[in-house]
């Protein structure tokens, strides 16, 4: 019993200490979820079953309304860890640690010339086939040279995708978020109401 009652009020201590940490407006040391995986040499191990994890948003600037030569031409489906995405709207900051997920999916079967469909719910851009993946990983220390963020691509090919990925250079990825994002945590906040819900 007396084992029982210690283990409880070790719990009540920890729990209080990281509502104080997070009340401060701090950034917890470590996220909570799995984090990151790194091979022998430095590169970011592919993250698994993150099709699981919390859906953040899906975007996409087609080829049909970009000239045929849309930057961005697939759908970016974006993916959290749950506790990592508790944190972030506690704070606005993701902790250390997060690894956030963007699978790409190619536009499906596009039969007008600005790429969209006819589909049973009307005219529009739906969803084809796997595409490529990227990935961010939140490490102030590993990545300080990037805003915080390391930046990692898995292919932009169909499955599978690599099983690990070297990070990319600051000019492929990192540049364009410090210079748009900065203020959000090097994410585009705007383009997910999810991050930006309080619940």
């Amino acid at each position: 019993m007396a084992q029982k009652k210690s283990i409880i009020t070790a719990l009540l201590i920890a729990a209080t200490g990281v509502g104080i940490y997070l009340a401060a407006g701090t950034t917890p040391v470590r996220a909570a979820g799995s984090g990151p995986a790194y091979t022998s040499d430095g590169k970011l191990l592919q993250p698994k079953g993150y099709r699981n994890w919390v859906f953040i948003g899906s975007m996409v600037t087609p080829n049909g309304l970009n000239n045929g030569n849309a930057g961005f031409p697939e759908f970016h489906n974006v993916y959290v860890e749950q506790a990592n995405l508790a944190v972030y709207r506690k704070t606005g900051v993701f902790p250390e640690g997060t690894v956030l997920v963007k699978e790409l999916t190619l536009v499906r079967e596009p039969s007008h010339p600005d790429g969209s469909a006819d589909e049973a719910s009307g005219r529009g851009f739906f969803e084809g086939e796997f595409g490529g993946m990227d990935v961010t990983v939140k490490d102030s220390k590993r990545f300080s040279k990037t805003g915080n963020w390391g930046f990692f691509n898995f292919g932009h090919h169909p499955l599978p995708y690599a099983t690990s990925s070297v990070e990319s250079s600051k000019d492929e990825c990192a540049g364009c978020h410090i210079a748009g994002a900065s203020k959000t945590d090097l994410t585009w906040v705007q383009f997910y109401p999810v991050l930006r819900a309080k619940n």
